[in-house]
């Protein structure tokens, strides 16, 4: 018996891969891309917060440098309990801070990584959630 085929999302937008909806309490955090936050912008119905105060549904951390890894753990803290974490980071061989290292920082915050995306050319995403025996 062969398996099932795998799904294709290569059709679906970036927004719908990383499960940006109308009605999402948005955060950001680090510098993004201009375009990606007028995207942004245009597709929630709230304004994204730049700053943390509340719990959200998604918050989308950026980071450059190995000093910006500190912004996951202030992150996780303003997850409701079902939201995600999107933590875009630069990628490739030789990217510092390394995929290991962003994944290790979010492990020690709490969460559990589930999904990856493509970014940018430069960079990629990585999906953190609570875990859910902890919800």
């Amino acid at each position: 018996m062969s398996p099932a085929p795998r799904p294709d999302y290569s059709h679906r937008t970036l927004f719908e891969k990383l499960g940006v909806r109308s009605d999402a309490h948005v955060a950001v955090q680090g510098d993004h891309d201009p375009e990606f936050l007028s995207r942004l912008r245009a597709q929630v119905a709230k304004a994204a917060s730049a700053s943390l105060r509340a719990r959200y549904d998604l918050v989308f951390v950026r980071v450059d440098a190995p000093r910006d890894l500190a912004r996951i753990s202030r992150a996780a803290a303003h997850l409701r309990s079902n939201g995600a974490l999107w933590v875009f980071h630069p990628k490739g061989r030789g990217a510092h801070p390394s995929a290991a290292d962003v994944r290790a920082v979010g492990l020690a915050a709490g969460l559990v990584d589930n999904k990856i995306c493509a970014y940018t050319a430069s960079h990629t995403a990585l999906r953190f959630v609570i875990p859910l025996t902890k919800r």
